[in-house]
C-alpha cells in the first residue's frame, strides 16, 4: 500500500481489532437477551432467572467498557426485569 504511513497502518490494525472485539461483545449480549426472552416465553422461571442474571452481567460489562451506552444498557435491563417480574407474578 503505497503512500500509507506506518503509523496509519498500525492505527488501522488497532481499530480493526477493537471493532471485532466490540462486535463479539455486542453479539454475546444479543444472544443472551434472546436466550432469556425464549425462556421467559416458555415460562420457566428458574432458568429465566439465571439467564437474566447472565444477560445483566454481560450488559454491565459492555456498558462499563463503553461498547454499549450506559442508558441503553439500563433500558434493556429494565425491560427484561419487567418481563421477568410479569412471568414470576403469573405463577
Amino acid at each position: 500500500m503505497a503512500g500509507k504511513s506506518s503509523s496509519a497502518e498500525k492505527r488501522h490494525r488497532q481499530s480493526e481489532e477493537r471493532r471485532m472485539r466490540n462486535k463479539a461483545v455486542k453479539s454475546s449480549v444479543r444472544t443472551s437477551a434472546k436466550k432469556f426472552v425464549a425462556l421467559a416465553q416458555k415460562k420457566t422461571v428458574l432458568e429465566a432467572e439465571t439467564a437474566l442474571k447472565d444477560m445483566i452481567k454481560k450488559l454491565d460489562t459492555a456498558s462499563g467498557k463503553g461498547i454499549i451506552k450506559k442508558n441503553a444498557a439500563s433500558r434493556k435491563k429494565s425491560r427484561m426485569q419487567r418481563l421477568f417480574n410479569s412471568i414470576k407474578a403469573a405463577q
